[in-house]
């Protein structure tokens, strides 16, 4: 028997008998390409990769999205551990010997691509960059050191500008937490023209962001408990007062541990990075972030207070021109996002814009934010039409990025545990 995350994989492909989700595409075609306009294959001109953790499902599907982004290579490492040292893979045609990593691996590398976890990347990455390797780290291991830039392509981009590839000089580029990503793919547009004083997040996370297991955990449970029977409890396995935590059915607080202030990890990240990314110690941000039954696609309530009045049309008309963001807000219809909407789509959907009573004036904003993954599409060129270092990193950011989003590992073990989605 397949496992529901395959399953649901198959339906959203297209096959009606997999399950009894609605028909979505997996991989929707590209409507922006490329920078560089050539299919991935072999090019003298084209950066070295080399892909960490290339075994796992993480490994796989980021192949996958490298050549759906039509991302060229002089070279292609494949890197994994010792036990998977030996491993033939084909890939665009070309068939390739999977090498242990080692210290040695990055010579002559001019983008090494992670995502094999924190310790990895806190083993390897330095190793990476001292050979003179761009790091573009999807783990939690570098997010808040102040020397390594944290980016979304589409809201920070400038942080990345003084990275040269091929220059011998490494570097290190963090990916944010998937709660970050959301909020500011649709926040920061409306930052830039009122200035965010204050910011409160609530978050509804999806069972893809804890992996395969968890995903078949909540189908499990549903059978279960709609069978009558026990329901089987090895994920999130707390017990309150004697009684396991139920997914199916249920909500709870995220699963992320719980610190002395009383906020758990996942919404500090949301509240640590938020400040890193816009370069803003004195922002107020404060998140509640809750895992909700849901196979796929996060979703955040979003409430702003701005520095200055922002009617809520010109919001709108901001949000509708903001890359990587879609407004669905038809009132008369009560039709907003919903994760089964835009499962399989690439854009943050926004809806539910509407001016917070609570606050006088039009100083205050309350949005729904609802994702299966950022953008891949367009900003590179948009952003830096005369730099080809930054488009090409910011290329490769947008394939990582991505990677994160699709939640990967549906057909095996989450390879980033720490990323906290």
């Amino acid at each position: 028997m397949q496992s529901p995350a395959i399953a649901h994989r198959r339906f959203l492909n297209g096959d009606a008998a997999a399950t009894t989700f609605p028909l979505f595409r997996l991989k929707p075609t590209p409507s922006i390409a490329s920078p560089f306009s050539v299919r991935m294959s072999l090019r003298e001109d084209a950066p070295s990769l080399a892909v960490v953790g290339v075994t796992g499902a993480v490994g796989q599907e980021f192949l996958s999205v490298l050549s759906d982004r039509n991302f060229p290579y002089r070279s292609i490492k494949m890197l994994a551990s010792k036990r998977s040292a030996g491993k033939k893979y084909t890939f665009e045609d070309n068939e390739y010997v999977v090498e242990e990593l080692t210290a040695d691996s990055f010579k002559d590398v001019d983008i090494a691509l992670f995502s094999a976890g924190g310790s990895i990347s806190k083993e390897f990455g330095p190793i990476a960059t001292n050979c003179g390797s761009v790091v573009v780290d999807n783990s939690s291991a570098f997010r808040m050191d102040d020397s390594v830039p944290l980016v979304i392509p589409e809201v920070n981009p400038d942080a990345m500008s003084h990275i040269r590839i091929g220059s011998g000089k490494g570097a290190l580029i963090a990916n944010p937490n998937c709660s970050t990503i959301i909020c500011l793919m649709a926040a920061t547009p409306l930052h830039r023209r009122a200035k965010v004083l204050r910011m409160v997040v609530s978050t509804y996370q999806a069972a893809s962001g804890a992996g395969a297991a968890a995903m078949e955990e909540l189908e499990l449970q549903t059978r279960e408990v709609l069978e009558g029977k026990r329901p089987t409890c090895k994920i999130f396995k707390q017990q309150v007062l004697s009684v396991l935590l139920l997914y199916a059915f249920n909500l709870f607080s995220h699963n992320a541990p719980v610190l002395p202030n009383g906020y758990n990890e996942e919404e500090m990240k949301l509240v640590k990075e938020t400040r890193k990314i816009w370069n803003d110690k004195d922002i107020k941000v404060t998140a509640t972030c809750i895992r909700v039954p849901v196979m796929r696609a996060h979703a955040e309530s979003v409430n702003l207070q701005f520095a200055s009045p922002l009617d809520e049309d010109e919001a709108r008309e901001i949000l509708k021109k903001a890359p990587g963001v879609v407004v669905i807000d038809d009132r008369a219809s009560n039709h907003f996002p919903t994760p089964l909407e835009v499962s399989n789509k690439d854009d943050v959907a926004v809806g539910r814009i509407r001016r917070d009573e609570s606050q006088d004036g039009n100083y205050g904003f309350i949005g729904y934010l609802c994702l299966w993954g950022p953008n891949t599409q367009g900003g590179c060129s948009k952003c830096c039409p005369d730099c080809r270092d930054v488009a090409v990193i910011q290329d490769i950011s947008f394939c990582q990025v991505n990677l994160r989003w699709k939640n990967v590992w549906l057909e095996g073990e989450a390879e980033d545990v720490d990323s906290g989605c």
